[in-house]
């Protein structure tokens, strides 16, 4: 009898444990389909992308630059845009997630370390923020993502001791879609030799001085001057013979 007992306990364990694992696989699958619902605004991270870090606003010490490729995941274990990061300082990548149980959105970080970091947060109005629990040094960190348009997206990245309320500037970092430039023209006043749009950054060259929209455009105006002016020159020529 005793062993008719045992051999019913283990085969409703094996049931359960069977039903169990059925019921989680089942759950997965329902989060995909809330998840891609609720990133659906973000699509526009999906594609490659370049980025500018700097630590400090404005200024170029210790500055980089890294490349991003974001990509839609849909895998049993992890649902989101996947970010995928090379050259970075500071994350090799990212998962862009939605707990639908909760109606939190997500985010798995691997830092350059390999170490990982797991964030919740909310959108707020166009942007999302992020703030992590606090790490092993009693810091608590937030992520704000904010896409200024389709081709433009801006990482920053703060940090505060878990007492504080206070956020300090790790970095930010401003991407550019790929194949795309940093402005648009049409803007009245001086004009950005990089991309046409509106200069609001005076720089100079063999003694003359010109304008750029943005510290990505300037940095790349320093390395290459030479070849922006002949880009700018020839876009002039082409917009000159289009109005004639």
């Amino acid at each position: 009898m005793r062993r008719e007992l045992s051999f019913i306990a283990i085969c409703l364990g094996g049931v359960v444990a069977v039903m169990t694992a059925f019921a989680a696989e089942a759950e997965k699958e329902t989060a995909k389909p809330a998840t891609i619902q609720a990133l659906h605004d973000f699509q526009v991270l999906i594609g490659g992308w370049r980025g500018i870090g700097q630590p400090k606003r404005g200024s170029q010490q210790g500055a980089w630059q890294e490349r991003a490729d974001a990509l839609w995941e849909l895998k049993p274990q992890s649902h989101g845009i996947r970010w995928n990061i090379e050259s970075g300082k500071l994350w090799k990548s990212a998962l862009f997630g939605f707990d639908d149980a909760k109606k939190q959105y997500t985010l798995s970080v691997t830092l350059q370390d390999d170490s990982t970091r797991t964030y919740r947060g909310k959108l707020d109005e166009k942007r999302l923020i992020f703030e992590s629990e606090a790490d092993e040094n009693k810091d608590i960190h937030r992520v704000t993502l904010t896409p200024m348009n389709e081709n433009r997206v801006i990482l920053l990245m703060e940090k505060r001791p878990e007492p504080q309320s206070f956020y300090t500037r790790v970095a930010e970092i401003g991407y550019q879609r790929d194949g795309t430039r940093l402005a648009t023209a049409g803007n009245s006043g001086p004009e950005c030799v990089v991309t046409g749009g509106l200069g609001t950054i005076k720089v100079s060259y063999m003694g003359k001085s010109y304008y750029v929209c943005c510290t990505g455009c300037r940095d790349a105006f320093n390395d290459d001057p030479e070849g922006v002016l002949a880009d700018y020159r020839k876009r002039k020529a082409e917009e000159s013979a289009k109005q004639k």
